[in-house]
C-alpha cells in the first residue's frame, strides 16, 4: 500500500470514527436514562467496530492487489521455466555431426566449434559435458594435438590421472602443433609419468 492510500485510509477512519461518535453522543443521550446501559463500553464496541470495518476494506483491497501481483509473477516465473528447459534441451545436443571423419582428413568447423563448447563447459566446471565436447573434437580431427590436449586437461580436472597421462602422451607425440606438444610435455612432466 502506497502512502497516498495509507493517507486516505487514516482519513477514511478519521471521518468514519468522528461520525460514530456523534451517533454515540446521541445514544448515549437518550441512553443515559436507561441505567442497563453502560456508555464507555458502548462506545468502545462501537469505535472497535468502525475501525475493523474500515481496515478490513483497506486491507482487502491489498490483499486483492497482492494476489494479482502474485499470480502474475507466477505467470512470469512458468514461462521462465520454460525457457530454460528449452535452453537445457538445446544444450544437450551438438548441432554437428559426430561421425568420424575420413582417415587423414580433418573437419576444422566442426572440431573447432566442439572445443568452443567444450571450453564454456569447462570453464563452469562442467567436466563431464566439457569432455564429451572435446572428444567429439577429436572425432573430427584425429590425431590433433591440441583437442588431444584439452581431452587430457580435462581427465585430469576429473581426477582422472591415468587417462589424462594417456592423452597427454598423445598429444605430446603429435606433430601437428609445437604449442600443445610442448604443454602436453610439461604436464607429464608435472604427473611424473614421462
Amino acid at each position: 500500500m502506497g502512502t497516498h492510500d495509507a493517507r486516505a485510509g487514516r482519513r477514511a477512519i478519521g471521518a468514519t470514527m468522528n461520525s460514530f461518535a456523534r451517533a454515540l453522543k446521541a445514544h448515549i443521550g437518550t441512553a443515559s436514562r436507561d441505567v442497563s446501559v453502560r456508555p464507555a463500553r458502548s462506545l468502545a464496541v462501537v469505535l472497535a467496530v468502525a475501525v475493523a470495518i474500515t481496515l478490513s476494506g483497506c486491507f482487502g483491497d491489498a490483499i486483492k492487489q497482492n494476489q494479482q501481483q502474485l499470480a502474475q509473477q507466477q505467470t512470469e516465473l512458468d514461462q521462465l521455466t520454460q525457457q530454460v528447459a528449452a535452453l537445457k534441451n538445446q544444450n544437450r545436443q551438438p548441432n554437428y555431426s559426430t561421425a568420424p571423419a575420413a582417415p587423414g582428413t580433418c573437419d576444422d568447423a566442426v572440431m573447432h566449434q566442439a572445443t568452443q563448447r567444450g571450453g564454456e563447459k569447462f570453464a563452469l566446471g562442467d567436466f563431464a559435458r566439457a569432455l564429451g565436447y572435446y572428444q567429439d573434437a577429436i572425432t573430427a580431427c584425429p590425431g590433433n594435438a591440441q583437442a588431444e590436449l584439452n581431452v587430457a586437461r580435462t581427465y585430469e580436472a576429473m581426477g582422472e590421472r591415468v587417462e589424462a597421462a594417456d592423452y597427454y602422451r598423445r598429444a605430446s607425440q603429435s606433430a601437428s602443433d609445437s604449442a600443445a606438444v610442448q604443454q602436453a610435455r610439461q604436464a607429464l612432466s608435472r604427473l611424473g609419468t614421462n
